[in-house]
């Protein structure tokens, strides 16, 4: 592998982060919004599972 100088490497990552292509606002804030509904839903899910994994326990812990 070649060694470069310093100064030749910031002109690569200076020409590299030129081709970046950034979001938009509204891409990020839709993306946002989409995480936080996902987030919710999802945290209810298990929410759910948990509570009815929950009952199982105890139900099969009271036949003991």
């Amino acid at each position: 592998m070649a060694k470069i100088s310093p100064g030749e490497f910031m002109r690569q990552v200076q020409a590299e982060a030129r081709k970046v292509v950034w979001p938009t606002w509204r891409e990020t804030s839709t993306t946002a919004i989409f995480v936080g509904i996902m987030m919710v839903l999802l945290a209810l899910f298990f929410l759910g599972i948990d509570t009815l994994f929950g009952q199982a326990v105890k139900w099969l812990l009271s036949l003991a």
